[in-house]
């Protein structure tokens, strides 16, 4: 997948001169102007990286650096300061305020591309993100539900999945697949933006499965939600009258026509409203099982342990 960079400057020459060199790299590239159409742009195309201006109208380079850094949607992109001072003051400031690394003007495109390059393999190597969403994957969240764990916070855990993807898959190809796992993880993180603000997690674990960390007062409406939205987006990726019959007609290895339901979503909820979690794996498992529960449903589903531990 090519990784998208949001290039952000007042400067047309420079913007340009930025956007042409990482073009020619390979890599997919935005523009923004200034602080506050940076925001929007990035919230809105998740960039992989930001190369941002520190001196900018509306919003300077370390505000929008310090946004991006709180709005889940963007928590984990990756940003390069380019600016005009090479006091060391400057650089602290740029890396309190979020950036991983700085670059000081005028520099060389050779230089830019070497340090875009290093900043996005650093990336993929800590983060462990899934190629196809940009979302964390197992390792991270593992590392999430142990951490709330251990600190003894109350949490739920959001274990969520597509019944029928398969089906799906095979029937229109795997482009369109890639493009309903992308469109399912961006609802998905939206709807716990919205409702968690900056402490929800939402990790892919791979294929159509995704987990979510929240706390335990929004996790069912979160659940509710993203079954509702999830039902809203599926118009996008049927033809009208696979979804006015509410199945699929496709043929079997035998030739024979089988009716294969629509894509639903299933979620299984783990919370400490009413018990507590001693491991990962036991907050893991009961999600798991509430989802068995929800698959029963043949429509987009949630189920919430509600058993107490006592």
């Amino acid at each position: 997948m090519t990784e998208t960079i949001l290039v952000v400057d007042d400067d047309p020459d420079i913007a340009r001169f930025v956007e042409v060199n990482l073009r020619s790299a390979g890599y997919d590239v935005a523009v923004a102007r200034d602080g506050e159409e940076a925001v929007d742009k990035a919230l809105e195309l998740r960039p992989d990286l930001v190369l941002l201006d520190v001196m900018m109208p509306k919003l300077d380079g370390f505000e929008v650096a310090r946004r991006l850094r709180k709005a889940p949607q963007t928590a984990n992109t990756s940003i390069i300061m380019l600016t005009a001072k090479a006091l060391s003051a400057d650089k602290v400031a740029g890396l309190q305020s979020g950036a991983d690394d700085y670059i000081i003007k005028p520099f060389d495109p050779i230089e830019l591309l070497a340090r875009v390059k290093g900043t996005l393999r650093r990336a993929r190597e800590m983060r462990n993100l899934s190629p196809l969403t940009g979302l964390p994957g197992n390792i991270r969240i593992q590392e999430e539900i142990e951490r709330q764990v251990r600190e003894g916070r109350e949490f739920a855990v959001l274990y969520a999945d597509l019944d029928h993807f398969k089906a799906y898959n095979d029937q229109q190809g795997f482009v369109r697949g890639d493009r309903l796992i992308q469109a399912t993880a961006r609802l998905i993180q939206d709807t716990v933006a919205e409702a968690a603000g900056p402490e929800g997690f939402v990790g892919h674990v791979g294929g159509d499965d995704f987990v979510a960390v929240v706390g335990p007062d929004v996790a069912e409406e979160i659940a509710k939600q993203v079954c509702e939205r999830f039902d809203a987006i599926r118009s996008d990726f049927y033809e009208p009258e696979d979804l006015e019959r509410g199945f699929v007609r496709v043929e079997d290895r035998r030739g024979q026509l089988q009716e294969v339901p629509l894509v639903a979503m299933s979620i299984g909820i783990a919370t400490t409203a009413r018990r507590r979690f001693n491991h990962y794996g036991e907050a893991v498992a009961v999600a798991t099982e509430m989802k068995s529960f929800a698959k029963r449903e043949p429509r987009s589903s949630y189920a919430v342990d509600r058993r107490s531990s006592e």
